[in-house]
């Protein structure tokens, strides 16, 4: 029998987040059994095992190494610096960009916005956030953690068929590109002007290409009758929600503490939770950070049309309300697993609790 013990220690450093991961091969029982314990470091960290009970070493080995391989894909490193990326397979694929993050607001808010002719309204669509770089005859996608990532080939090519160089920001469902924003054109960085010329900017660059349905840019609503007409229009066709921002505003990468100059209000409550346990019959636990320790909200079914996913993953869950007291999910759905999304992000303060 092979006693041999492994461990890695890995840690991730962004912004406020600044996390720890430690894995390690521990001998039990006549086998092996691969453990685990994250969170934030100097903090209590949570513990756990991804064998639910002892297997021969070259099993917990490929268990390990998958462990390891899948933080590393997440941005976690070796050294204790924790610079994303910086040892990892995923060195040559940091964009050098990132997206400017919104803030929930509520309906109380939301009605002072709509009656402000400062802001304008746009649909929030229910896809996926994608940066579009185009330099000569090279299109690249870069997703929210700010990774190179693939574009669909009719996405691309439309890409292609715009005239000069740009950075679009927006959201893709399916092979079709919903953009907001235009960041840089032609080598000239627009970020700190106004929305109100980038938007100008990026209608101008899109109307040129007429023919193509695979990227178009988002309307955009400014004056107060015409939000609040299509504020009811959209939630009575279900749409996911809407998006405010300011016509004055620069944009600013990552996301305030409170506030900003760009926001959101969603009609389905959404949130972003880390998977913290799998249950015996198809269905996971998750939890949400508060503070320091993560808190447990529910189980959710996992669909037969999805994978299952592995404790630590982050994933996406609908549902229709959580309980005052200890936030538990009501009718939870499990829309997929979010790899570009933090556990850090994973907060409490996402929740919708249900009225009093």
């Amino acid at each position: 029998m092979d006693n041999r013990a492994e461990s890695a220690s890995l840690y991730f450093k962004s912004g406020s987040s600044d996390k720890v991961y430690h894995a390690s091969i521990e001998s039990a029982d006549g086998g092996f059994v691969v453990t685990f314990a994250y969170g934030r470091r100097g903090a209590t960290l949570t513990t756990g095992t991804k064998t639910k009970a002892p297997v021969d070493h070259a099993t917990a080995q490929r268990i390990f190494e998958k462990l390891v391989s899948d933080k590393r894909s997440k941005g976690y490193t070796d050294g204790d610096s924790g610079t994303p990326y910086l040892h990892s397979d995923k060195a040559g694929r940091v964009s050098g960009l990132l997206p400017q993050l919104l803030n929930v607001i509520d309906e109380g808010e939301a009605a002072r916005v709509v009656a402000d002719p400062h802001w304008v309204m746009q649909e929030k669509f229910d896809g996926r956030r994608l940066m579009l770089r185009k330099i000569g005859t090279v299109v690249e996608g870069v997703n929210k953690l700010g990774l190179v990532v693939s574009l669909s080939a009719p996405v691309a090519a439309a890409a292609l068929a715009l005239s000069g160089d740009f950075v679009l920001d927006g959201e893709v469902i399916g092979d079709r590109f919903h953009v907001f924003d235009l960041l840089s054109r032609d080598s000239t960085d627009l970020r700190e002007r106004p929305y109100r010329d980038r938007y100008s900017a990026l209608t101008a660059l899109i109307d040129r290409a007429r023919f193509s349905a695979h990227i178009v840019y988002a309307r955009c609503w400014t004056d107060a009758t015409a939000k609040a007409d299509h504020l009811n229009e959209l939630r009575e066709r279900n749409a996911e929600g809407v998006v405010f921002k300011r016509w004055d505003a620069p944009y600013r990468q990552g996301r305030p503490n409170s506030g900003g100059t760009q926001l959101k209000l969603k009609f389905v409550a959404t949130i972003s939770a880390m998977v913290t346990a799998v249950n015996q019959q198809r269905s996971v636990g998750v939890s949400l950070l508060d503070g320091d320790d993560w808190k447990a909200v529910g189980n959710v079914t996992v669909p037969a049309n999805q994978n299952r996913p592995q404790i630590g993953d982050v994933v996406e869950v609908r549902y229709l309300y959580a309980a005052q007291s200890g936030g538990a999910l009501y009718q939870p759905v499990l829309l997929g697993v979010r790899d570009d999304v933090e556990p850090a992000e994973c907060v409490v303060a996402q929740l919708k609790l249900k009225a009093s």
